[in-house]
């Protein structure tokens, strides 16, 4: 599966199995496409910063946006392993336990994919209020669309993250995972 399936599932009202998290992943997306476009029609005319430095963030963005199309995929594949820890037997003690660790290991699998997701987008988010200001004004409303994207996927990424959290135990990924919570916000 790639990001083009999971797009179409996230558009499908009768599909369960991929959600905000992956939505998130994927506005972030569009929001690299969005300011990396505004950077190329801001190269003919200095408005705040060289050619050369808008075409770095472009390529920049293009690089980030790659990644968080594979995150799209990883953090719906993140929430596969949350429902096949929850589909293992539990009749027995032993079961119980294997299952009980399948969750919580789950768990930092279901956080992990958001983290990365929120720390790309979050990327994204800045480098578009850097820009802004700096570029061609006749993009300006691209602009602005392209950073709260970015600003959606952060905090939608940040969301999938809490949700996951009581499923995590061991407690140095809860403190990374807080951590991040903290430091990736965007008011």
């Amino acid at each position: 599966m790639d990001y083009k399936d999971i797009m179409e599932l996230i558009l499908d009202t009768d599909d369960v199995t991929v959600g905000g998290g992956s939505a998130s992943a994927l506005s972030g997306a569009l929001a690299c496409g969005l300011i990396g476009m505004v950077c190329k029609l801001s190269t003919k005319k200095d408005y705040g910063l060289s050619a050369e430095a808008q075409l770095d963030y472009a390529k920049e963005l293009e690089d980030i946006r790659e990644k968080l199309l594979k995150g799209i995929v990883t953090d719906a594949n993140a929430y596969g392993v949350i429902i096949n820890a929850y589909k293992l037997p539990k009749e027995t003690d032993k079961e119980k336990e294997i299952r009980k660790k399948a969750i919580a290991d789950a768990g930092i699998v279901g956080a992990s994919a958001p983290m990365e997701n929120a720390k790309l987008c979050r990327r994204v988010y800045d480098i578009g209020k850097e820009l802004d200001g700096k570029t061609n004004p006749n993009c300006q409303s691209d602009l602005v669309i392209g950073f709260e994207l970015a600003k959606i996927g952060t905090n939608g990424c940040l969301m999938n993250i809490e949700a996951n959290l009581p499923l995590v135990k061991d407690e140095e990924k809860l403190a990374e995972f807080n951590k991040a919570l903290v430091e990736l916000k965007i008011d």
